[in-house]
């Protein structure tokens, strides 16, 4: 079995290095993205957001730049690596695009990763949140965060404010792995105590049985990573089990309390604190303006993966305005290097040594604001870059 998985892989390797040789030449006047994001499954309100952003940056400022008429093509992977790694391969092969982009968890960005480098070709990394992903390939160009980012800075957080003992609670991937480490790392250097760490599955968790164990542990808060899309799931199972009448915090990243989903939430996420890139809330008017546009357009807010998506695809145009439609994998890549502008998230730029995004990281809580539950900003970090890089 590992000789034919190795023999698949060094197959495909090779079906897309040659691509350059054995393709016919790519017609000048179009651009093709594309997107592979899971449209289906647990993770499908990740790529129904960044499919829905992607649509309204290109209603906005139209579907030409540079010359070239912008065309997505779009593959679900349902979040499954071995789905990315087909559709990647079928994307750059068959249908010769010049950019993939999307990637809903980091087991899709990381099996995409040597598609990229061996055809030349960037890949827009629009959701996955593991802070070693662009060091997986020099074309791999981040939109969406870190985990690193936010988990350092909901640890400082807490311990400096009154939280002594947290109970953990994370997906057990790299993600969950970043944001377990980074949290623990500055929450126990400020004197904080973990008195019990859980781990769950990514498929299809049942909180249930550890949320109990959490509950007995008699901790100050719960620090919670879970994938955008389960932190409904989540919540509702932690306030059947009676945690907030318990009074028991939830804090984290901004995973687990996701625009998309949150007003659906109940009561029981009220008080929840967490650190991250963005709010639907956030209230420049940039921002107003784009949440109302989401809203017309789609029926519901948009969260953080629907900006990510947004500003995903705001590179790709830039890019191709700098490089005047060239379409050159390596000068693409170089253009996105040290782009800044400003995004509904705030001011963010593309960190030209990591290719990975700076941004500001707000602390957020749950309120209700005219009757519809929202993480309303209070505080805010400018300007974080990846703490996973810097600190290697």
């Amino acid at each position: 079995m590992f000789e034919r998985k190795y023999f698949s892989r060094v197959a495909a390797l090779a079906a897309v290095a040659g691509l350059a040789a054995l393709a016919p030449a790519k017609a000048e006047d179009t651009v093709k993205v594309g997107l592979i994001l899971p449209m289906t499954g647990g993770q499908a309100s990740t790529g129904k957001q960044i499919e829905n952003a992607i649509r309204l940056y290109m209603q906005q400022k139209g579907d030409t730049v540079a010359g070239k008429k912008i065309e997505i093509i779009l593959k679900d992977d349902a979040a499954i690596p071995d789905k990315t790694k087909t559709a990647a391969q079928e994307l750059i092969v068959n249908d010769k695009v010049n950019f993939i982009g999307g990637f809903g968890v980091t087991p899709a960005a990381l099996a995409a990763a040597p598609l990229a480098t061996q055809a030349k070709i960037p890949e827009v990394v629009m959701a996955a949140g593991t802070s070693i992903i662009t060091e997986r390939s020099p074309y791999i160009v981040r939109t969406s965060f870190t985990l690193a980012q936010s988990s350092t800075i909901i640890g400082d957080w807490a311990v400096k404010n009154g939280i002594k003992k947290v109970a953990t609670l994370t997906s057990d991937y790299a993600p969950g792995n970043d944001a377990l480490n980074f949290f623990k790392e500055h929450f126990t250097a400020g004197g904080g105590e973990v008195v019990e760490e859980v781990k769950t599955p990514l498929a299809n968790p049942d909180f249930a049985p550890f949320l109990q164990r959490m509950k007995d542990a008699k901790p100050d808060a719960i620090f919670v990573f879970v994938p955008a899309g389960q932190g409904g799931n989540f919540m509702k199972q932690y306030a059947e089990r009676g945690l907030d009448k318990a009074g028991i915090k939830v804090i984290g990243p901004g995973d687990v309390t996701d625009d998309d989903l949150l007003n659906n939430m109940g009561d029981a996420v009220l008080g929840t604190v967490t650190a991250h890139i963005y709010s639907a809330a956030h209230p420049s008017p940039m921002n107003k303006d784009f949440v109302a546009a989401y809203k017309k357009a789609f029926g519901t807010r948009p969260g953080f993966m629907a900006v990510s998506g947004y500003d995903g695809i705001h590179l790709i145009y830039e890019a191709l305005k700098k490089t005047n439609g060239d379409t050159d994998g390596t000068k693409l890549v170089e253009a996105m290097k040290g782009q800044k502008w400003e995004s509904p998230r705030g001011p963010i730029s593309i960190d030209p040594e990591t290719r990975d995004i700076i941004q500001n990281v707000y602390i957020r809580k749950v309120e209700k604001v005219d009757g519809e539950l929202y993480n309303v900003e209070f505080a805010t970090f400018e300007a974080v870059k990846d703490l996973g890089k810097t600190k290697k």
